[in-house]
């Protein structure tokens, strides 16, 4: 029986081959007679339909829960129910079951778990029993520092074993298929080996493994064989995605990313998962003058030494990986970003602010006290005498005393002699000090005598 044949059609005797040998490995098959999924990518995807009376009937998904789900997912030979969700794949034109499961979780079949009868129970649109299950089985790729290259191995009823290709019929077709099933991109070789020793492996339909992401399902019906080849597959998404950190400099750390201090010299880290030795890692911003540097990896790590941080330095940062191995040059997907702002450390800031406050206190103080002492000296006038009648005389004597030539030298009088009472009628300004030169007392008279 051609199992590729059995992927396209119904009929099974459009698929059955006739050889001229006997047949020495008999089939055995386990069937599920009560539950299936249907329009999904593999056995243990699709639309949930249950037989009863000799016809298959959609599940509303209100009707089912985590034990009923877990039933059909054992049932059919997947592992635990992982997404349970109306119309995921379509509606169907099945007729609704009518009763509701209440499975305990532990039956073997659908079956055999208790059913209530729900007369003439609809399904409202788009809630028909879409149902995914773990793949019991699976596929990796072993004997390289990468997960994303190496031997194909497929897990089949419970064994690990590599994939034969005794006719050469690989591609990068199909090893796509298991590169895009590990989430590796896409192949860019697919070689096959031959060891020197047989071991049991696995034979898979090419066909089905180019149509499906469900690879255990290829295995084919007869397909343990013990053959000395294996395949080995390299993917495009070889390398892992690198770190990207600060790791020197004056910052702080803030919702959006890293606060570096202005004029602050800082180091952008660079790092990956050991798995090559060698290559280089690439820096990239988008900021004002965007940087392109490139360093030679050491110890799986570059450090980007960067200097006077400024306005010019915010934005964000990415770092790739790229290292030449398998004849091949690959390069890593970008690290998540960094992002670097400009500003200054919270305690430069409170010193500063201290600073600045303390200046305007003393400023205000200077202020306060100029004020102050010009209005006092402004509301005084040292030579507001306001003289009266009998002031001018006393003035003028005090002048003729002093300054020679304004009387004549009374003969009685002695030359050194001066009137102790000159000037004591002149009013001062109280609290006020000056120091009257007979200079001054002759500048008075002589502007009061012009006066009269």
């Amino acid at each position: 029986m051609n199992p590729s044949c059995l992927l396209s059609t119904s009929a099974l005797m459009d698929c059955v081959r006739t050889f001229a040998w006997p047949s020495r490995s008999p089939l055995f098959l386990t069937c599920s007679d009560s539950v299936r999924l249907v329009h999904g990518s593999s056995l243990c995807s699709g639309r949930l339909e249950v037989r009863s009376n000799q016809s298959w009937s959609s599940v509303c998904e209100e009707d089912l829960d985590l034990n009923d789900t877990q039933v059909a997912c054992r049932e059919l030979g997947c592992g635990a129910p992982g997404l349970l969700q109306g119309a995921l794949y379509g509606e169907g034109e099945a007729p609704v079951w009518t009763s509701e499961l209440q499975c305990e979780g532990n039956e073997s079949a659908v079956l055999d778990c208790r059913r209530s009868s729900s007369a003439g129970k609809t399904c409202s649109p788009g809630t028909a029993a879409g149902l995914t299950c773990t793949d019991p089985g699976g596929v990796r790729l072993v004997g390289q520092p990468s997960r994303c290259a190496g031997t194909v191995e497929i897990q089949h009823q419970g064994h690990w074993r590599p994939v034969e290709d005794h006719y050469r019929g690989w591609d990068l077709k199909s090893g796509s298929a298991v590169c895009q099933y590990l989430d590796c991109g896409s192949a860019v070789s697919v070689n096959t080996t031959d060891d020197s020793s047989r071991r049991p492996v696995w034979s898979v339909s090419l066909p089905c493994v180019k149509l499906t992401s469900g690879l255990r399902d290829c295995v084919r019906l007869d397909g343990s064989f013990n053959l000395p080849s294996a395949v080995d597959v390299v993917c495009s998404d070889l390398l892992p995605q690198p770190n990207i950190s600060l790791s020197d400099g004056v910052f702080e750390v803030y919702q959006q990313g890293f606060r570096v201090l202005v004029g602050s010299d800082f180091t952008v880290t660079c790092s990956v998962r050991p798995q090559y030795p060698g290559g280089s890692f690439q820096l990239i911003s988008d900021t004002k003058k965007p940087l392109n540097l490139t360093l030679p990896a050491v110890n799986h790590s570059a450090h980007f030494l960067l200097s006077s941080m400024g306005y010019a330095h915010r934005g964000n940062y990415t770092c790739v990986y790229h290292v030449d191995v398998y004849n091949r040059s690959f390069s890593s997907s970008q690290s998540p970003a960094l992002y670097l702002t400009v500003g200054d450390l919270v305690t430069n800031l409170i010193i500063r602010v201290v600073v600045l406050v303390s200046a305007l206190l003393i400023f205000d103080l200077c202020l306060f006290f100029f004020y102050k002492v010009r209005s006092h000296l402004s509301s005084v006038d040292p030579l507001d005498f306001r003289l009266s009648h009998t002031q001018e005389s006393e003035l003028d004597m005090c002048a003729a005393m002093f300054v020679p030539g304004l009387r004549e030298a009374d003969p009685n009088e002695g030359g050194d002699k001066r009137d102790e009472s000159c000037g004591r009628n002149i009013p001062f300004v109280e609290s006020q000090w000056f120091s009257v030169s007979p200079a001054d007392i002759w500048i008075g008279s002589t502007v009061s005598q012009l006066n009269q």
